[in-house]
């Protein structure tokens, strides 16, 4: 029986607390840690918890836990992962996975020197039109894919901008291109690559009391010369995502969506009914998951401590995702066409690097502790949900 502990109870950590509770066979959580020890109380109440509560989680460095979900705000991300890697845990960080590349760097060399695993959070990857698209693609039904792109729309009102953390370059690390996109931008790279180049540009249109941006555009090279891009945005109604490959046979996409063409004698395009038969019918065939979102990739962790197996989204993984934001970040900032992979004497790798050179959109004056506890979004890709 695994032993658990939640760090930060805040809204994601129902994500993580529901699903550990789908696996009580398995594991157990032992201690809920939030700077607002009454909020960590509200958790074990409302879960009905047997669960020390405690404010400061260095008071469980010596418990013996075996696993630890990180749900605090993102600027402490790395100093928590490194004293549980030490201290002989294992540790799910929720995205991203740190504020700078070079905590990235320092977490995985951590648990690699523990031999522990690190699993950062991207429950997208987990679910089942994620990974049908992804099993489509690696197919290669739909051919060379010649562009990809990431609509990442989601909208958040002023206030949301008002708790004390959010909307700062120090402590949120970013706008919705960091802390929303994140998922879509994990799912693009695990399934098309790193790009070899970034052109973007970022700007703050509807939320005057924070920092950082709002709305992001980056355009995408890859090493083959094809192209992608990715809007990462707080201000669509209608929170619609997706992400779209075009390959040279056919169009996929989750949601899932299909189209296929083929050329007239004057090169106008007719559907390839035949070709979309073909892919319909392997999605078709393709299981479901039998777990989706958090708790999938809760299960999918606690089989890798119980097994021994590699978890679908390492350290590695997330310090890929960072890359590609810290790069869109750079190239909003400074104008420049950036190079990847980032380098460690590049301005972007460090957190006093971005904190000294990004663009500051507003002076964050005023915010609050907390808001009330209530339901937040976390997206869908399902078909027919958005």
């Amino acid at each position: 029986m695994l032993k658990v502990a939640i760090i930060g109870a805040g809204a994601i950590s129902t994500s993580h607390i529901e699903g550990y509770l789908q696996f009580k066979d398995r594991c157990k959580i032992v201690a809920i840690s939030d700077v607002y020890p009454e909020k960590a109380q509200a958790r074990v109440e409302k879960y009905g918890l047997d669960a020390k509560i405690v404010q400061d989680y260095k008071d469980l460095l010596h418990d013996g836990i075996d696993l630890v979900s990180i749900c605090t705000p993102p600027y402490v991300h790395a100093e928590i992962a490194i004293d549980f890697l030490n201290a002989g845990s294992h540790v799910v960080i929720e995205k991203p996975m740190a504020a700078s590349l070079k905590e990235c760097d320092d977490i995985n060399e951590a648990a690699g020197k523990n031999g522990k695993i690190v699993s950062v959070i991207a429950q997208n990857r987990f679910r089942n039109a994620m990974m049908k698209l992804k099993s489509v693609l690696d197919s290669g039904l739909a051919g060379k894919i010649l562009h990809a792109q990431v609509d990442s729309y989601w909208w958040r009102g002023h206030c949301y901008y008002d708790l004390w953390w959010r909307g700062t370059w120090e402590k949120e690390g970013g706008g919705p291109t960091l802390n929303h996109a994140v998922h879509h931008i994990d799912a693009l790279l695990w399934m098309r690559g790193r790009p070899s180049q970034v052109q973007a540009f970022m700007s703050n249109v509807a939320h005057d009391n924070a920092e950082i941006e709002d709305l992001s555009i980056a355009m995408l090279r890859y090493p083959d010369g094809t192209l992608g891009q990715v809007t990462s945005s707080v201000v669509h109604h209608g929170e619609e995502q997706q992400i779209v490959f075009q390959g040279l046979n056919a169009r996929i996409s989750a949601p899932w969506k299909l189209k296929a063409s083929v050329s007239k004698p004057n090169g106008f395009p007719e559907p390839d009914t035949e070709l979309e038969t073909k892919i319909q019918q392997y999605y078709d065939s393709l299981p479901d998951l039998p777990y989706q979102g958090h708790t999938a990739q809760i299960d999918n962790v606690l089989t890798a401590i119980e097994t021994g197996s590699p978890v679908l989204i390492d350290g590695i993984s997330g310090r890929d995702t960072l890359e590609l934001i810290m790069s869109i970040y750079k190239s909003a900032s400074t104008g420049e066409i950036v190079q990847l992979p980032l380098q460690p004497d590049d301005p972007f790798y460090t957190r006093e690097g971005v904190l000294k050179h990004v663009t500051y959109f507003y002076e964050k004056n005023s915010h609050v502790e907390n808001f009330a506890d209530m339901a937040i979004t976390t997206g869908s890709l399902e078909e027919g949900k958005k």
